[in-house]
């Protein structure tokens, strides 16, 4: 007898091989049999089954199985929450791949389970993918291009209603934010503003110096410095700088409220948005704008004033003189006006794409992106329907 016994359970384990290889995973107390088009679960399946289960149809499911292949459960008496959440993930993966797949077979007793994870919504392949062509990519371009000019108009409509509001009420603004806004937006961007400034100055004289040399106007360098700075070069590089600093910080901190819904959460505890976080931070750019560009116009001239006395042999009174003679008030006070559109346009366009972020950190990473390269766009067009303006009405 024990010979016997041992005889029989040699033959099958030398069957097992073959068992795998037809589809059928051993294991125990229940079995999974690959039939046709479909995977047929036999025996009773629980939670601890749950890693031989996922195992398995790793194996099995990597390869191409065709268009379509079930689940049948019609001979599994008792399938728990865990395993049936596995099958319903085996479904979308199949699915992704192009294959139709289906929870059959199941008992009355097991109705529920399934339709509680979902495992009863017929299966649906992935949409074809259809190669756009040019004119479809043009459209959809556009198409994208008009939601985001409107998304612009209703929040510029929130902006304005806001304003108004601010102005009847002006209790109603956050005015305790505006302090530190204005320390973080002016202040802590003094020392970058400085140098910037002062190297764009330097440059400016040292690349004329040789011009001027030729014709013995080196005392003219105050001239090329004194105006490029005043009406163009230090309201623009404080702008770009803002921009980089300050835009995109408060498109980041919005952002990061927004898919945080702390937005949603001032909302709802009553605090509108556009007064409590919007108009500060517009407010303080567009006071601090004209200060910086103004620090920036003195060590331009400082810079250029370097160049003079080192390069071109003028004397620091001769500079300051001929600078008195070719720069106006207009050209000082052009500039400053410009600044101060540009601070309003950077915090406009910052905090705008911060309420507007959607998704995640990536969202966040996209705002950013979008509000640097929108806020030099916007810069570079006010610059020049600012110049075409002051050069047709003030000189």
């Amino acid at each position: 007898m024990p010979f016997a016994v041992g005889a029989i359970l040699a033959s099958i384990r030398s069957m097992l091989p073959d068992l795998e290889r037809s589809g059928v995973r051993m294991t125990a107390g229940h079995e999974i049999v690959r039939s046709g088009d479909r995977y047929a679960l036999i025996g009773d399946f629980r939670i601890a089954d749950a890693m031989s289960v996922c195992r398995f149809f790793r194996e099995h499911t990597s390869a191409p199985h065709g268009r379509r292949l079930d689940i049948d459960l019609s001979q599994a008496p008792i399938v728990d929450g865990a395993i049936m959440s596995l099958l319903v993930e085996l479904r979308a993966t199949l699915s992704s791949q192009g294959i139709l797949s289906d929870i059959v077979g199941a008992s009355e007793r097991l109705q529920a389970i399934v339709h509680l994870y979902g495992g009863d919504e017929p299966s649906q392949a992935p949409p074809a993918k259809v190669q756009e062509g040019a004119v479809r990519r043009l459209g959809r371009a556009v198409e994208g291009l008009f939601d985001s000019l409107q998304a612009l108009a209703v929040f510029l409509g929130g902006l304005v209603a806001a304003l108004g509001r601010t102005v009847r009420w002006p209790a109603s603004l956050n005015w305790c934010s505006f302090p530190s806004l204005v320390v973080r937006a002016g202040a802590d961007g003094v020392p970058i503003v400085l140098l910037l400034n002062f190297l764009v100055g330097f440059v400016m004289a040292f690349q004329s110096a040789h011009q001027l040399k030729l014709y013995g106007a080196n005392v003219y360098v105050a001239d090329v410095v004194g105006i490029s700075i005043t009406r163009e070069l230090a309201p623009l590089m404080t702008a770009i700088i803002m921009s980089g600093r300050s835009g995109a910080a408060y498109a980041a901190e919005l952002g990061t409220m927004r898919v945080s819904e702390e937005i949603d959460a001032l909302r709802t505890m009553g605090f509108a948005p556009v007064p409590y976080l919007i108009l500060p931070r517009m407010a303080a750019l567009a006071a601090v704008a004209p200060v910086l560009a103004l620090l920036g116009d003195i060590v331009g001239v400082i810079g250029g004033m370097a160049v003079g006395i080192t390069s071109l042999d003028v004397s620091a009174r001769g500079y300051l003189a001929e600078l008195r003679t070719a720069v106006a008030p207009s050209d000082v006070w052009t500039g400053l006006v410009k600044s101060m559109v540009f601070g309003a346009a950077i915090g406009f366009i910052g905090c705008e794409q911060g309420v507007s972020t959607s998704g995640s950190a990536a969202g966040v990473g996209r705002s950013t992106t979008t509000t640097v390269v929108a806020c030099l766009f916007t810069i570079v067009l006010i610059d020049t329907v600012f110049t075409i303006l002051f050069r047709t009405f003030v000189r």
